[in-house]
């Protein structure tokens, strides 16, 4: 029995943002519309339990979109594809639902543009991650990968090159901005884009975590082992000397993390249904916590409208009935 933890304060905002939900709920909603099978490439997000529960309701993931069935439906993930993956989909005479996420989206517009201008291109971002991996694949000749200040030092160009920086939506502010300093120190006239990419959400809940840091002795984070947002909030509590975890659900809680520990932070990345973090509100309950609290109430009010070719399916479906 846990006798040491008297409190459990939440941050706010946490849990889904706006593309992961539009991406969930594109899969549900054509589920709805057609029935199973709907093929999706890759997790729709990167949360196990999101996925286990779309495979309940006939949802099938594959790895690439050549392993889905000739003229099958299949849905794009939240993080964004290379454009090879949209022509082999025509190949095969898939009906195709785009679910990347308009701020992913947002960048492969920024990587085309700055290719077909004669950029090279410095993407800030972390190897073999999906968003990265479909970022890369609009201007493959033209694009660096960048992970690290020591990456930026690194580059083989001359100082006047024409280059341009673009980032993956989900990474560290902190240390993105350490690695923008040292390309910008490295090349002045490095062309950026008119507004940061890393996206609202990932940015709010590094600042709800940090907020929250003077008043815990221990962070737990509600995410998969995959979800970049969600391993980027581990890392800004240890960065700040704060122990914190990552968990699945409340069955990944190993109670020796508890040992001396008054007060519990808890949050979630944005992939993460807020079903997990009552789950794991409940295992303290159960085991004698009654305060349970947010810390602060940052209500975020951003909405994705749904694909254009689902909206058109969902209106034709409205008309006929």
């Amino acid at each position: 029995m846990i006798r040491v933890v008297k409190r459990v304060l939440l941050a706010s905002p946490r849990g889904y943002c706006a593309g992961v939900e539009r991406a969930v709920d594109t899969v549900e909603k054509l589920l709805d519309l057609h029935g199973p099978p709907v093929y999706v490439r890759k997790q729709i997000v990167h949360n196990a339990h999101v996925v286990r529960d779309l495979e309940a309701r006939g949802a099938i993931f594959v790895e690439d979109e050549r392993d889905v069935p000739e003229g099958q439906r299949v849905v794009l993930s939240a993080h964004g594809v290379a454009p090879s993956v949209y022509a082999n989909a025509e190949a095969r005479g898939l009906k195709t639902t785009d679910a990347t996420c308009p701020l992913v989206t947002k960048v492969h517009v920024q990587a085309r543009r700055y290719a077909a201008e004669g950029y090279t291109i410095l993407l800030i971002g972390h190897e073999g991650h999906e968003e990265v991996v479909g970022t890369t694949g609009e201007a493959p000749d033209a694009t660096i990968l960048v992970q690290s200040v020591a990456d930026a030092e690194a580059l083989d160009l001359a100082a006047d090159a024409k280059v341009a920086y673009i980032t993956q939506t989900t990474l560290s502010v902190d240390e993105t901005g350490e690695i923008i300093t040292a390309l910008r120190r490295r090349f002045p006239q490095i062309y950026a884009p008119k507004k940061e990419d890393i996206c609202y959400a990932t940015t709010n809940r590094q600042w709800s975590v940090k907020d929250l840091l003077g008043e815990v002795d221990l962070l737990l984070v509600i995410g998969s082992r995959n979800s970049s947002n969600s391993n980027r909030l581990v890392e800004v509590a240890r960065a700040n000397g704060v122990a914190a975890h990552l968990i699945d659900d409340e069955t990944d809680i190993d109670e020796t993390w508890l040992d001396g520990v008054e007060t519990v932070g808890l949050t979630s990345g944005a992939s993460a249904p807020e079903k997990l973090v009552d789950r794991v509100c409940e295992w303290f309950r159960a085991r004698g916590v009654e305060n349970i609290s947010a810390h602060r109430i940052v209500d975020e009010d951003v909405e994705f409208r749904l694909p254009v070719e689902l909206r058109r399916e969902l209106a034709l479906a409205e008309a006929q009935s």
